[in-house]
């Protein structure tokens, strides 16, 4: 196994799948990285008791059965050296170099602050998926899903299939953006046949709109939520909640390399060209790191990204068409689900807002940035790395979004003592 590459792909989600296959199917040589131990990325994420959707395993076993792509498993970019990039995975350290780089690195669930967010038994509604998959027990619990987005209706029919009581699902976007939603899907049939499927795997689930999650309720875990929607207050026993506010895109490593950022909202996305080319040279972008837009989309968009990556523009232009109009959906759903001004008021004062340093909303007040903040109160300077806390406070308005300063995760001292520290206190 080399440590050059004509193309190193970082991720092994849909985006990045197409990205390895297309740029191979050229000759050029690849190389696939990801964190995880197995290649599909969050949303094809291997289920320990199902099988896994007939077109995830078309393209994991294409992908990694190409004797032109190495695998890369388990393998953590930990920052940015010249000409490459310095990866840690279980046993070691290495630097890879490319001649071109795409970057497919995907997305995070949006978590908002409430009271009682920090309770055991309290996932984002894509964490409560990936344990699911993991086998983590779900049989018999009631489990309520909140937040935003279709993913809440993913992770219901994943807790249903596994054996969960679903409660609900409580969507804090109206009834009339919903309704206004479904009626523009004839222009996407697929699309159309994806959701009424979803509703008939759910039948029986209440799907409530216009409904947040204020409260949730327990001593030494979860049990019970208090959901502000249009009968008033409804407060719900159960075991499990799972709330999420949508997705946001993992643009540290795109950060790092220099790539021109784009703010949606008061988050950042990466800016790409019609080939997903970045403002760097040699550097490619697709996916959800480009804006969310789905698995259909960031198999496209990791396709172009591919075919131009390999210099083959002609194959890539092929694809532009079937783009835009995946990315007029992801648009339609960005205007159906924008947040609701009620979620950003639902942190107290005495909420935790950083949940790896105990730092309550009241502490950061008078702080006029992000770093002062973490100066004084140690704010996004736990585990996640202010991934959680640091995208929450800009949802919430307190701060603008910050940069990032390597490493890029957690790494060991091993592989940081080999590093050039130049590299790793610029600012």
């Amino acid at each position: 196994m080399t440590d050059r590459y004509d193309v190193l792909v970082v991720g092994a989600g849909p985006a990045g799948l197409a990205a390895a296959h297309a740029a191979a199917s050229h000759g050029a040589r690849v190389g696939l990285i990801d964190e995880q131990m197995t290649a599909g990325g969050q949303v094809w994420r291997q289920d320990v008791q199902h099988a896994s959707p007939a077109l995830a395993r078309r393209s994991i076993g294409r992908t990694l059965d190409h004797p032109a792509i190495d695998w890369l498993a388990q393998t953590r970019v930990v920052t940015v050296e010249d000409g490459g990039l310095l990866v840690e995975d279980p046993r070691r350290a290495r630097r890879l170099h490319y001649q071109t780089l795409v970057l497919a690195t995907g997305a995070r669930e949006l978590l908002l602050p409430f009271p009682g967010w920090t309770l055991p038994g309290i996932t984002g509604a894509g964490g409560l998926q990936a344990l699911a998959k993991q086998g983590w027990p779900l049989a018999g619990r009631r489990v309520v899903i909140a937040g935003s987005g279709p993913l809440l209706l993913a992770a219901a029919a994943t807790a249903k299939r596994h054996g969960a009581h679903v409660l609900g699902i409580y969507e804090q976007s109206s009834t009339e953006n919903i309704q206004r939603f479904a009626r523009s899907l004839w222009r996407w049939p697929a699309k159309a046949v994806q959701a009424m499927g979803l509703r008939a795997q759910l039948a029986g689930v209440p799907y409530r709109c216009g409904s947040v999650v204020r409260r949730a309720h327990g001593e030494t875990e979860l049990h019970a939520v208090d959901v502000d929607g249009p009968r008033g207050i409804e407060h719900i026993a159960c075991d499990q909640l799972a709330v999420g506010y949508g997705l946001l895109a993992n643009v540290e490593l795109a950060q790092s390399l220099g790539c021109t950022l784009q703010l949606q909202g008061a988050h950042a996305y990466v800016d790409t060209d019609r080939y997903q080319r970045t403002s760097v040279d040699g550097i490619y972008a697709a996916g959800e790191l480009c804006g969310i837009g789905g698995r259909d989309t960031a198999r496209i968009e990791g396709a172009i990204a591919g075919h131009a990556a390999a210099g083959k523009t002609a194959d890539a232009d092929r694809l532009l068409q079937s783009r835009q109009h995946a990315r007029h959906f992801a648009d339609a759903l960005n205007q159906c689900f924008a947040l609701d001004p009620r979620v950003h008021a639902l942190a107290q004062p005495d909420t935790l807002v950083c949940r790896c340093e105990d730092v309550s909303l009241s502490a950061l007040d008078g702080y006029m940035d992000a770093r002062s903040a973490k100066l004084a109160t140690r704010c996004g300077m736990g585990a996640c790395q202010g991934r959680i806390c640091g995208s929450a406070l800009a949802e919430l308005g307190r701060f603008p979004r910050s940069g990032q300063r390597p490493p890029l995760f957690p790494a060991r001292l091993s592989t940081l003592a080999g590093t050039n520290l130049s590299s790793i206190n610029k600012p």
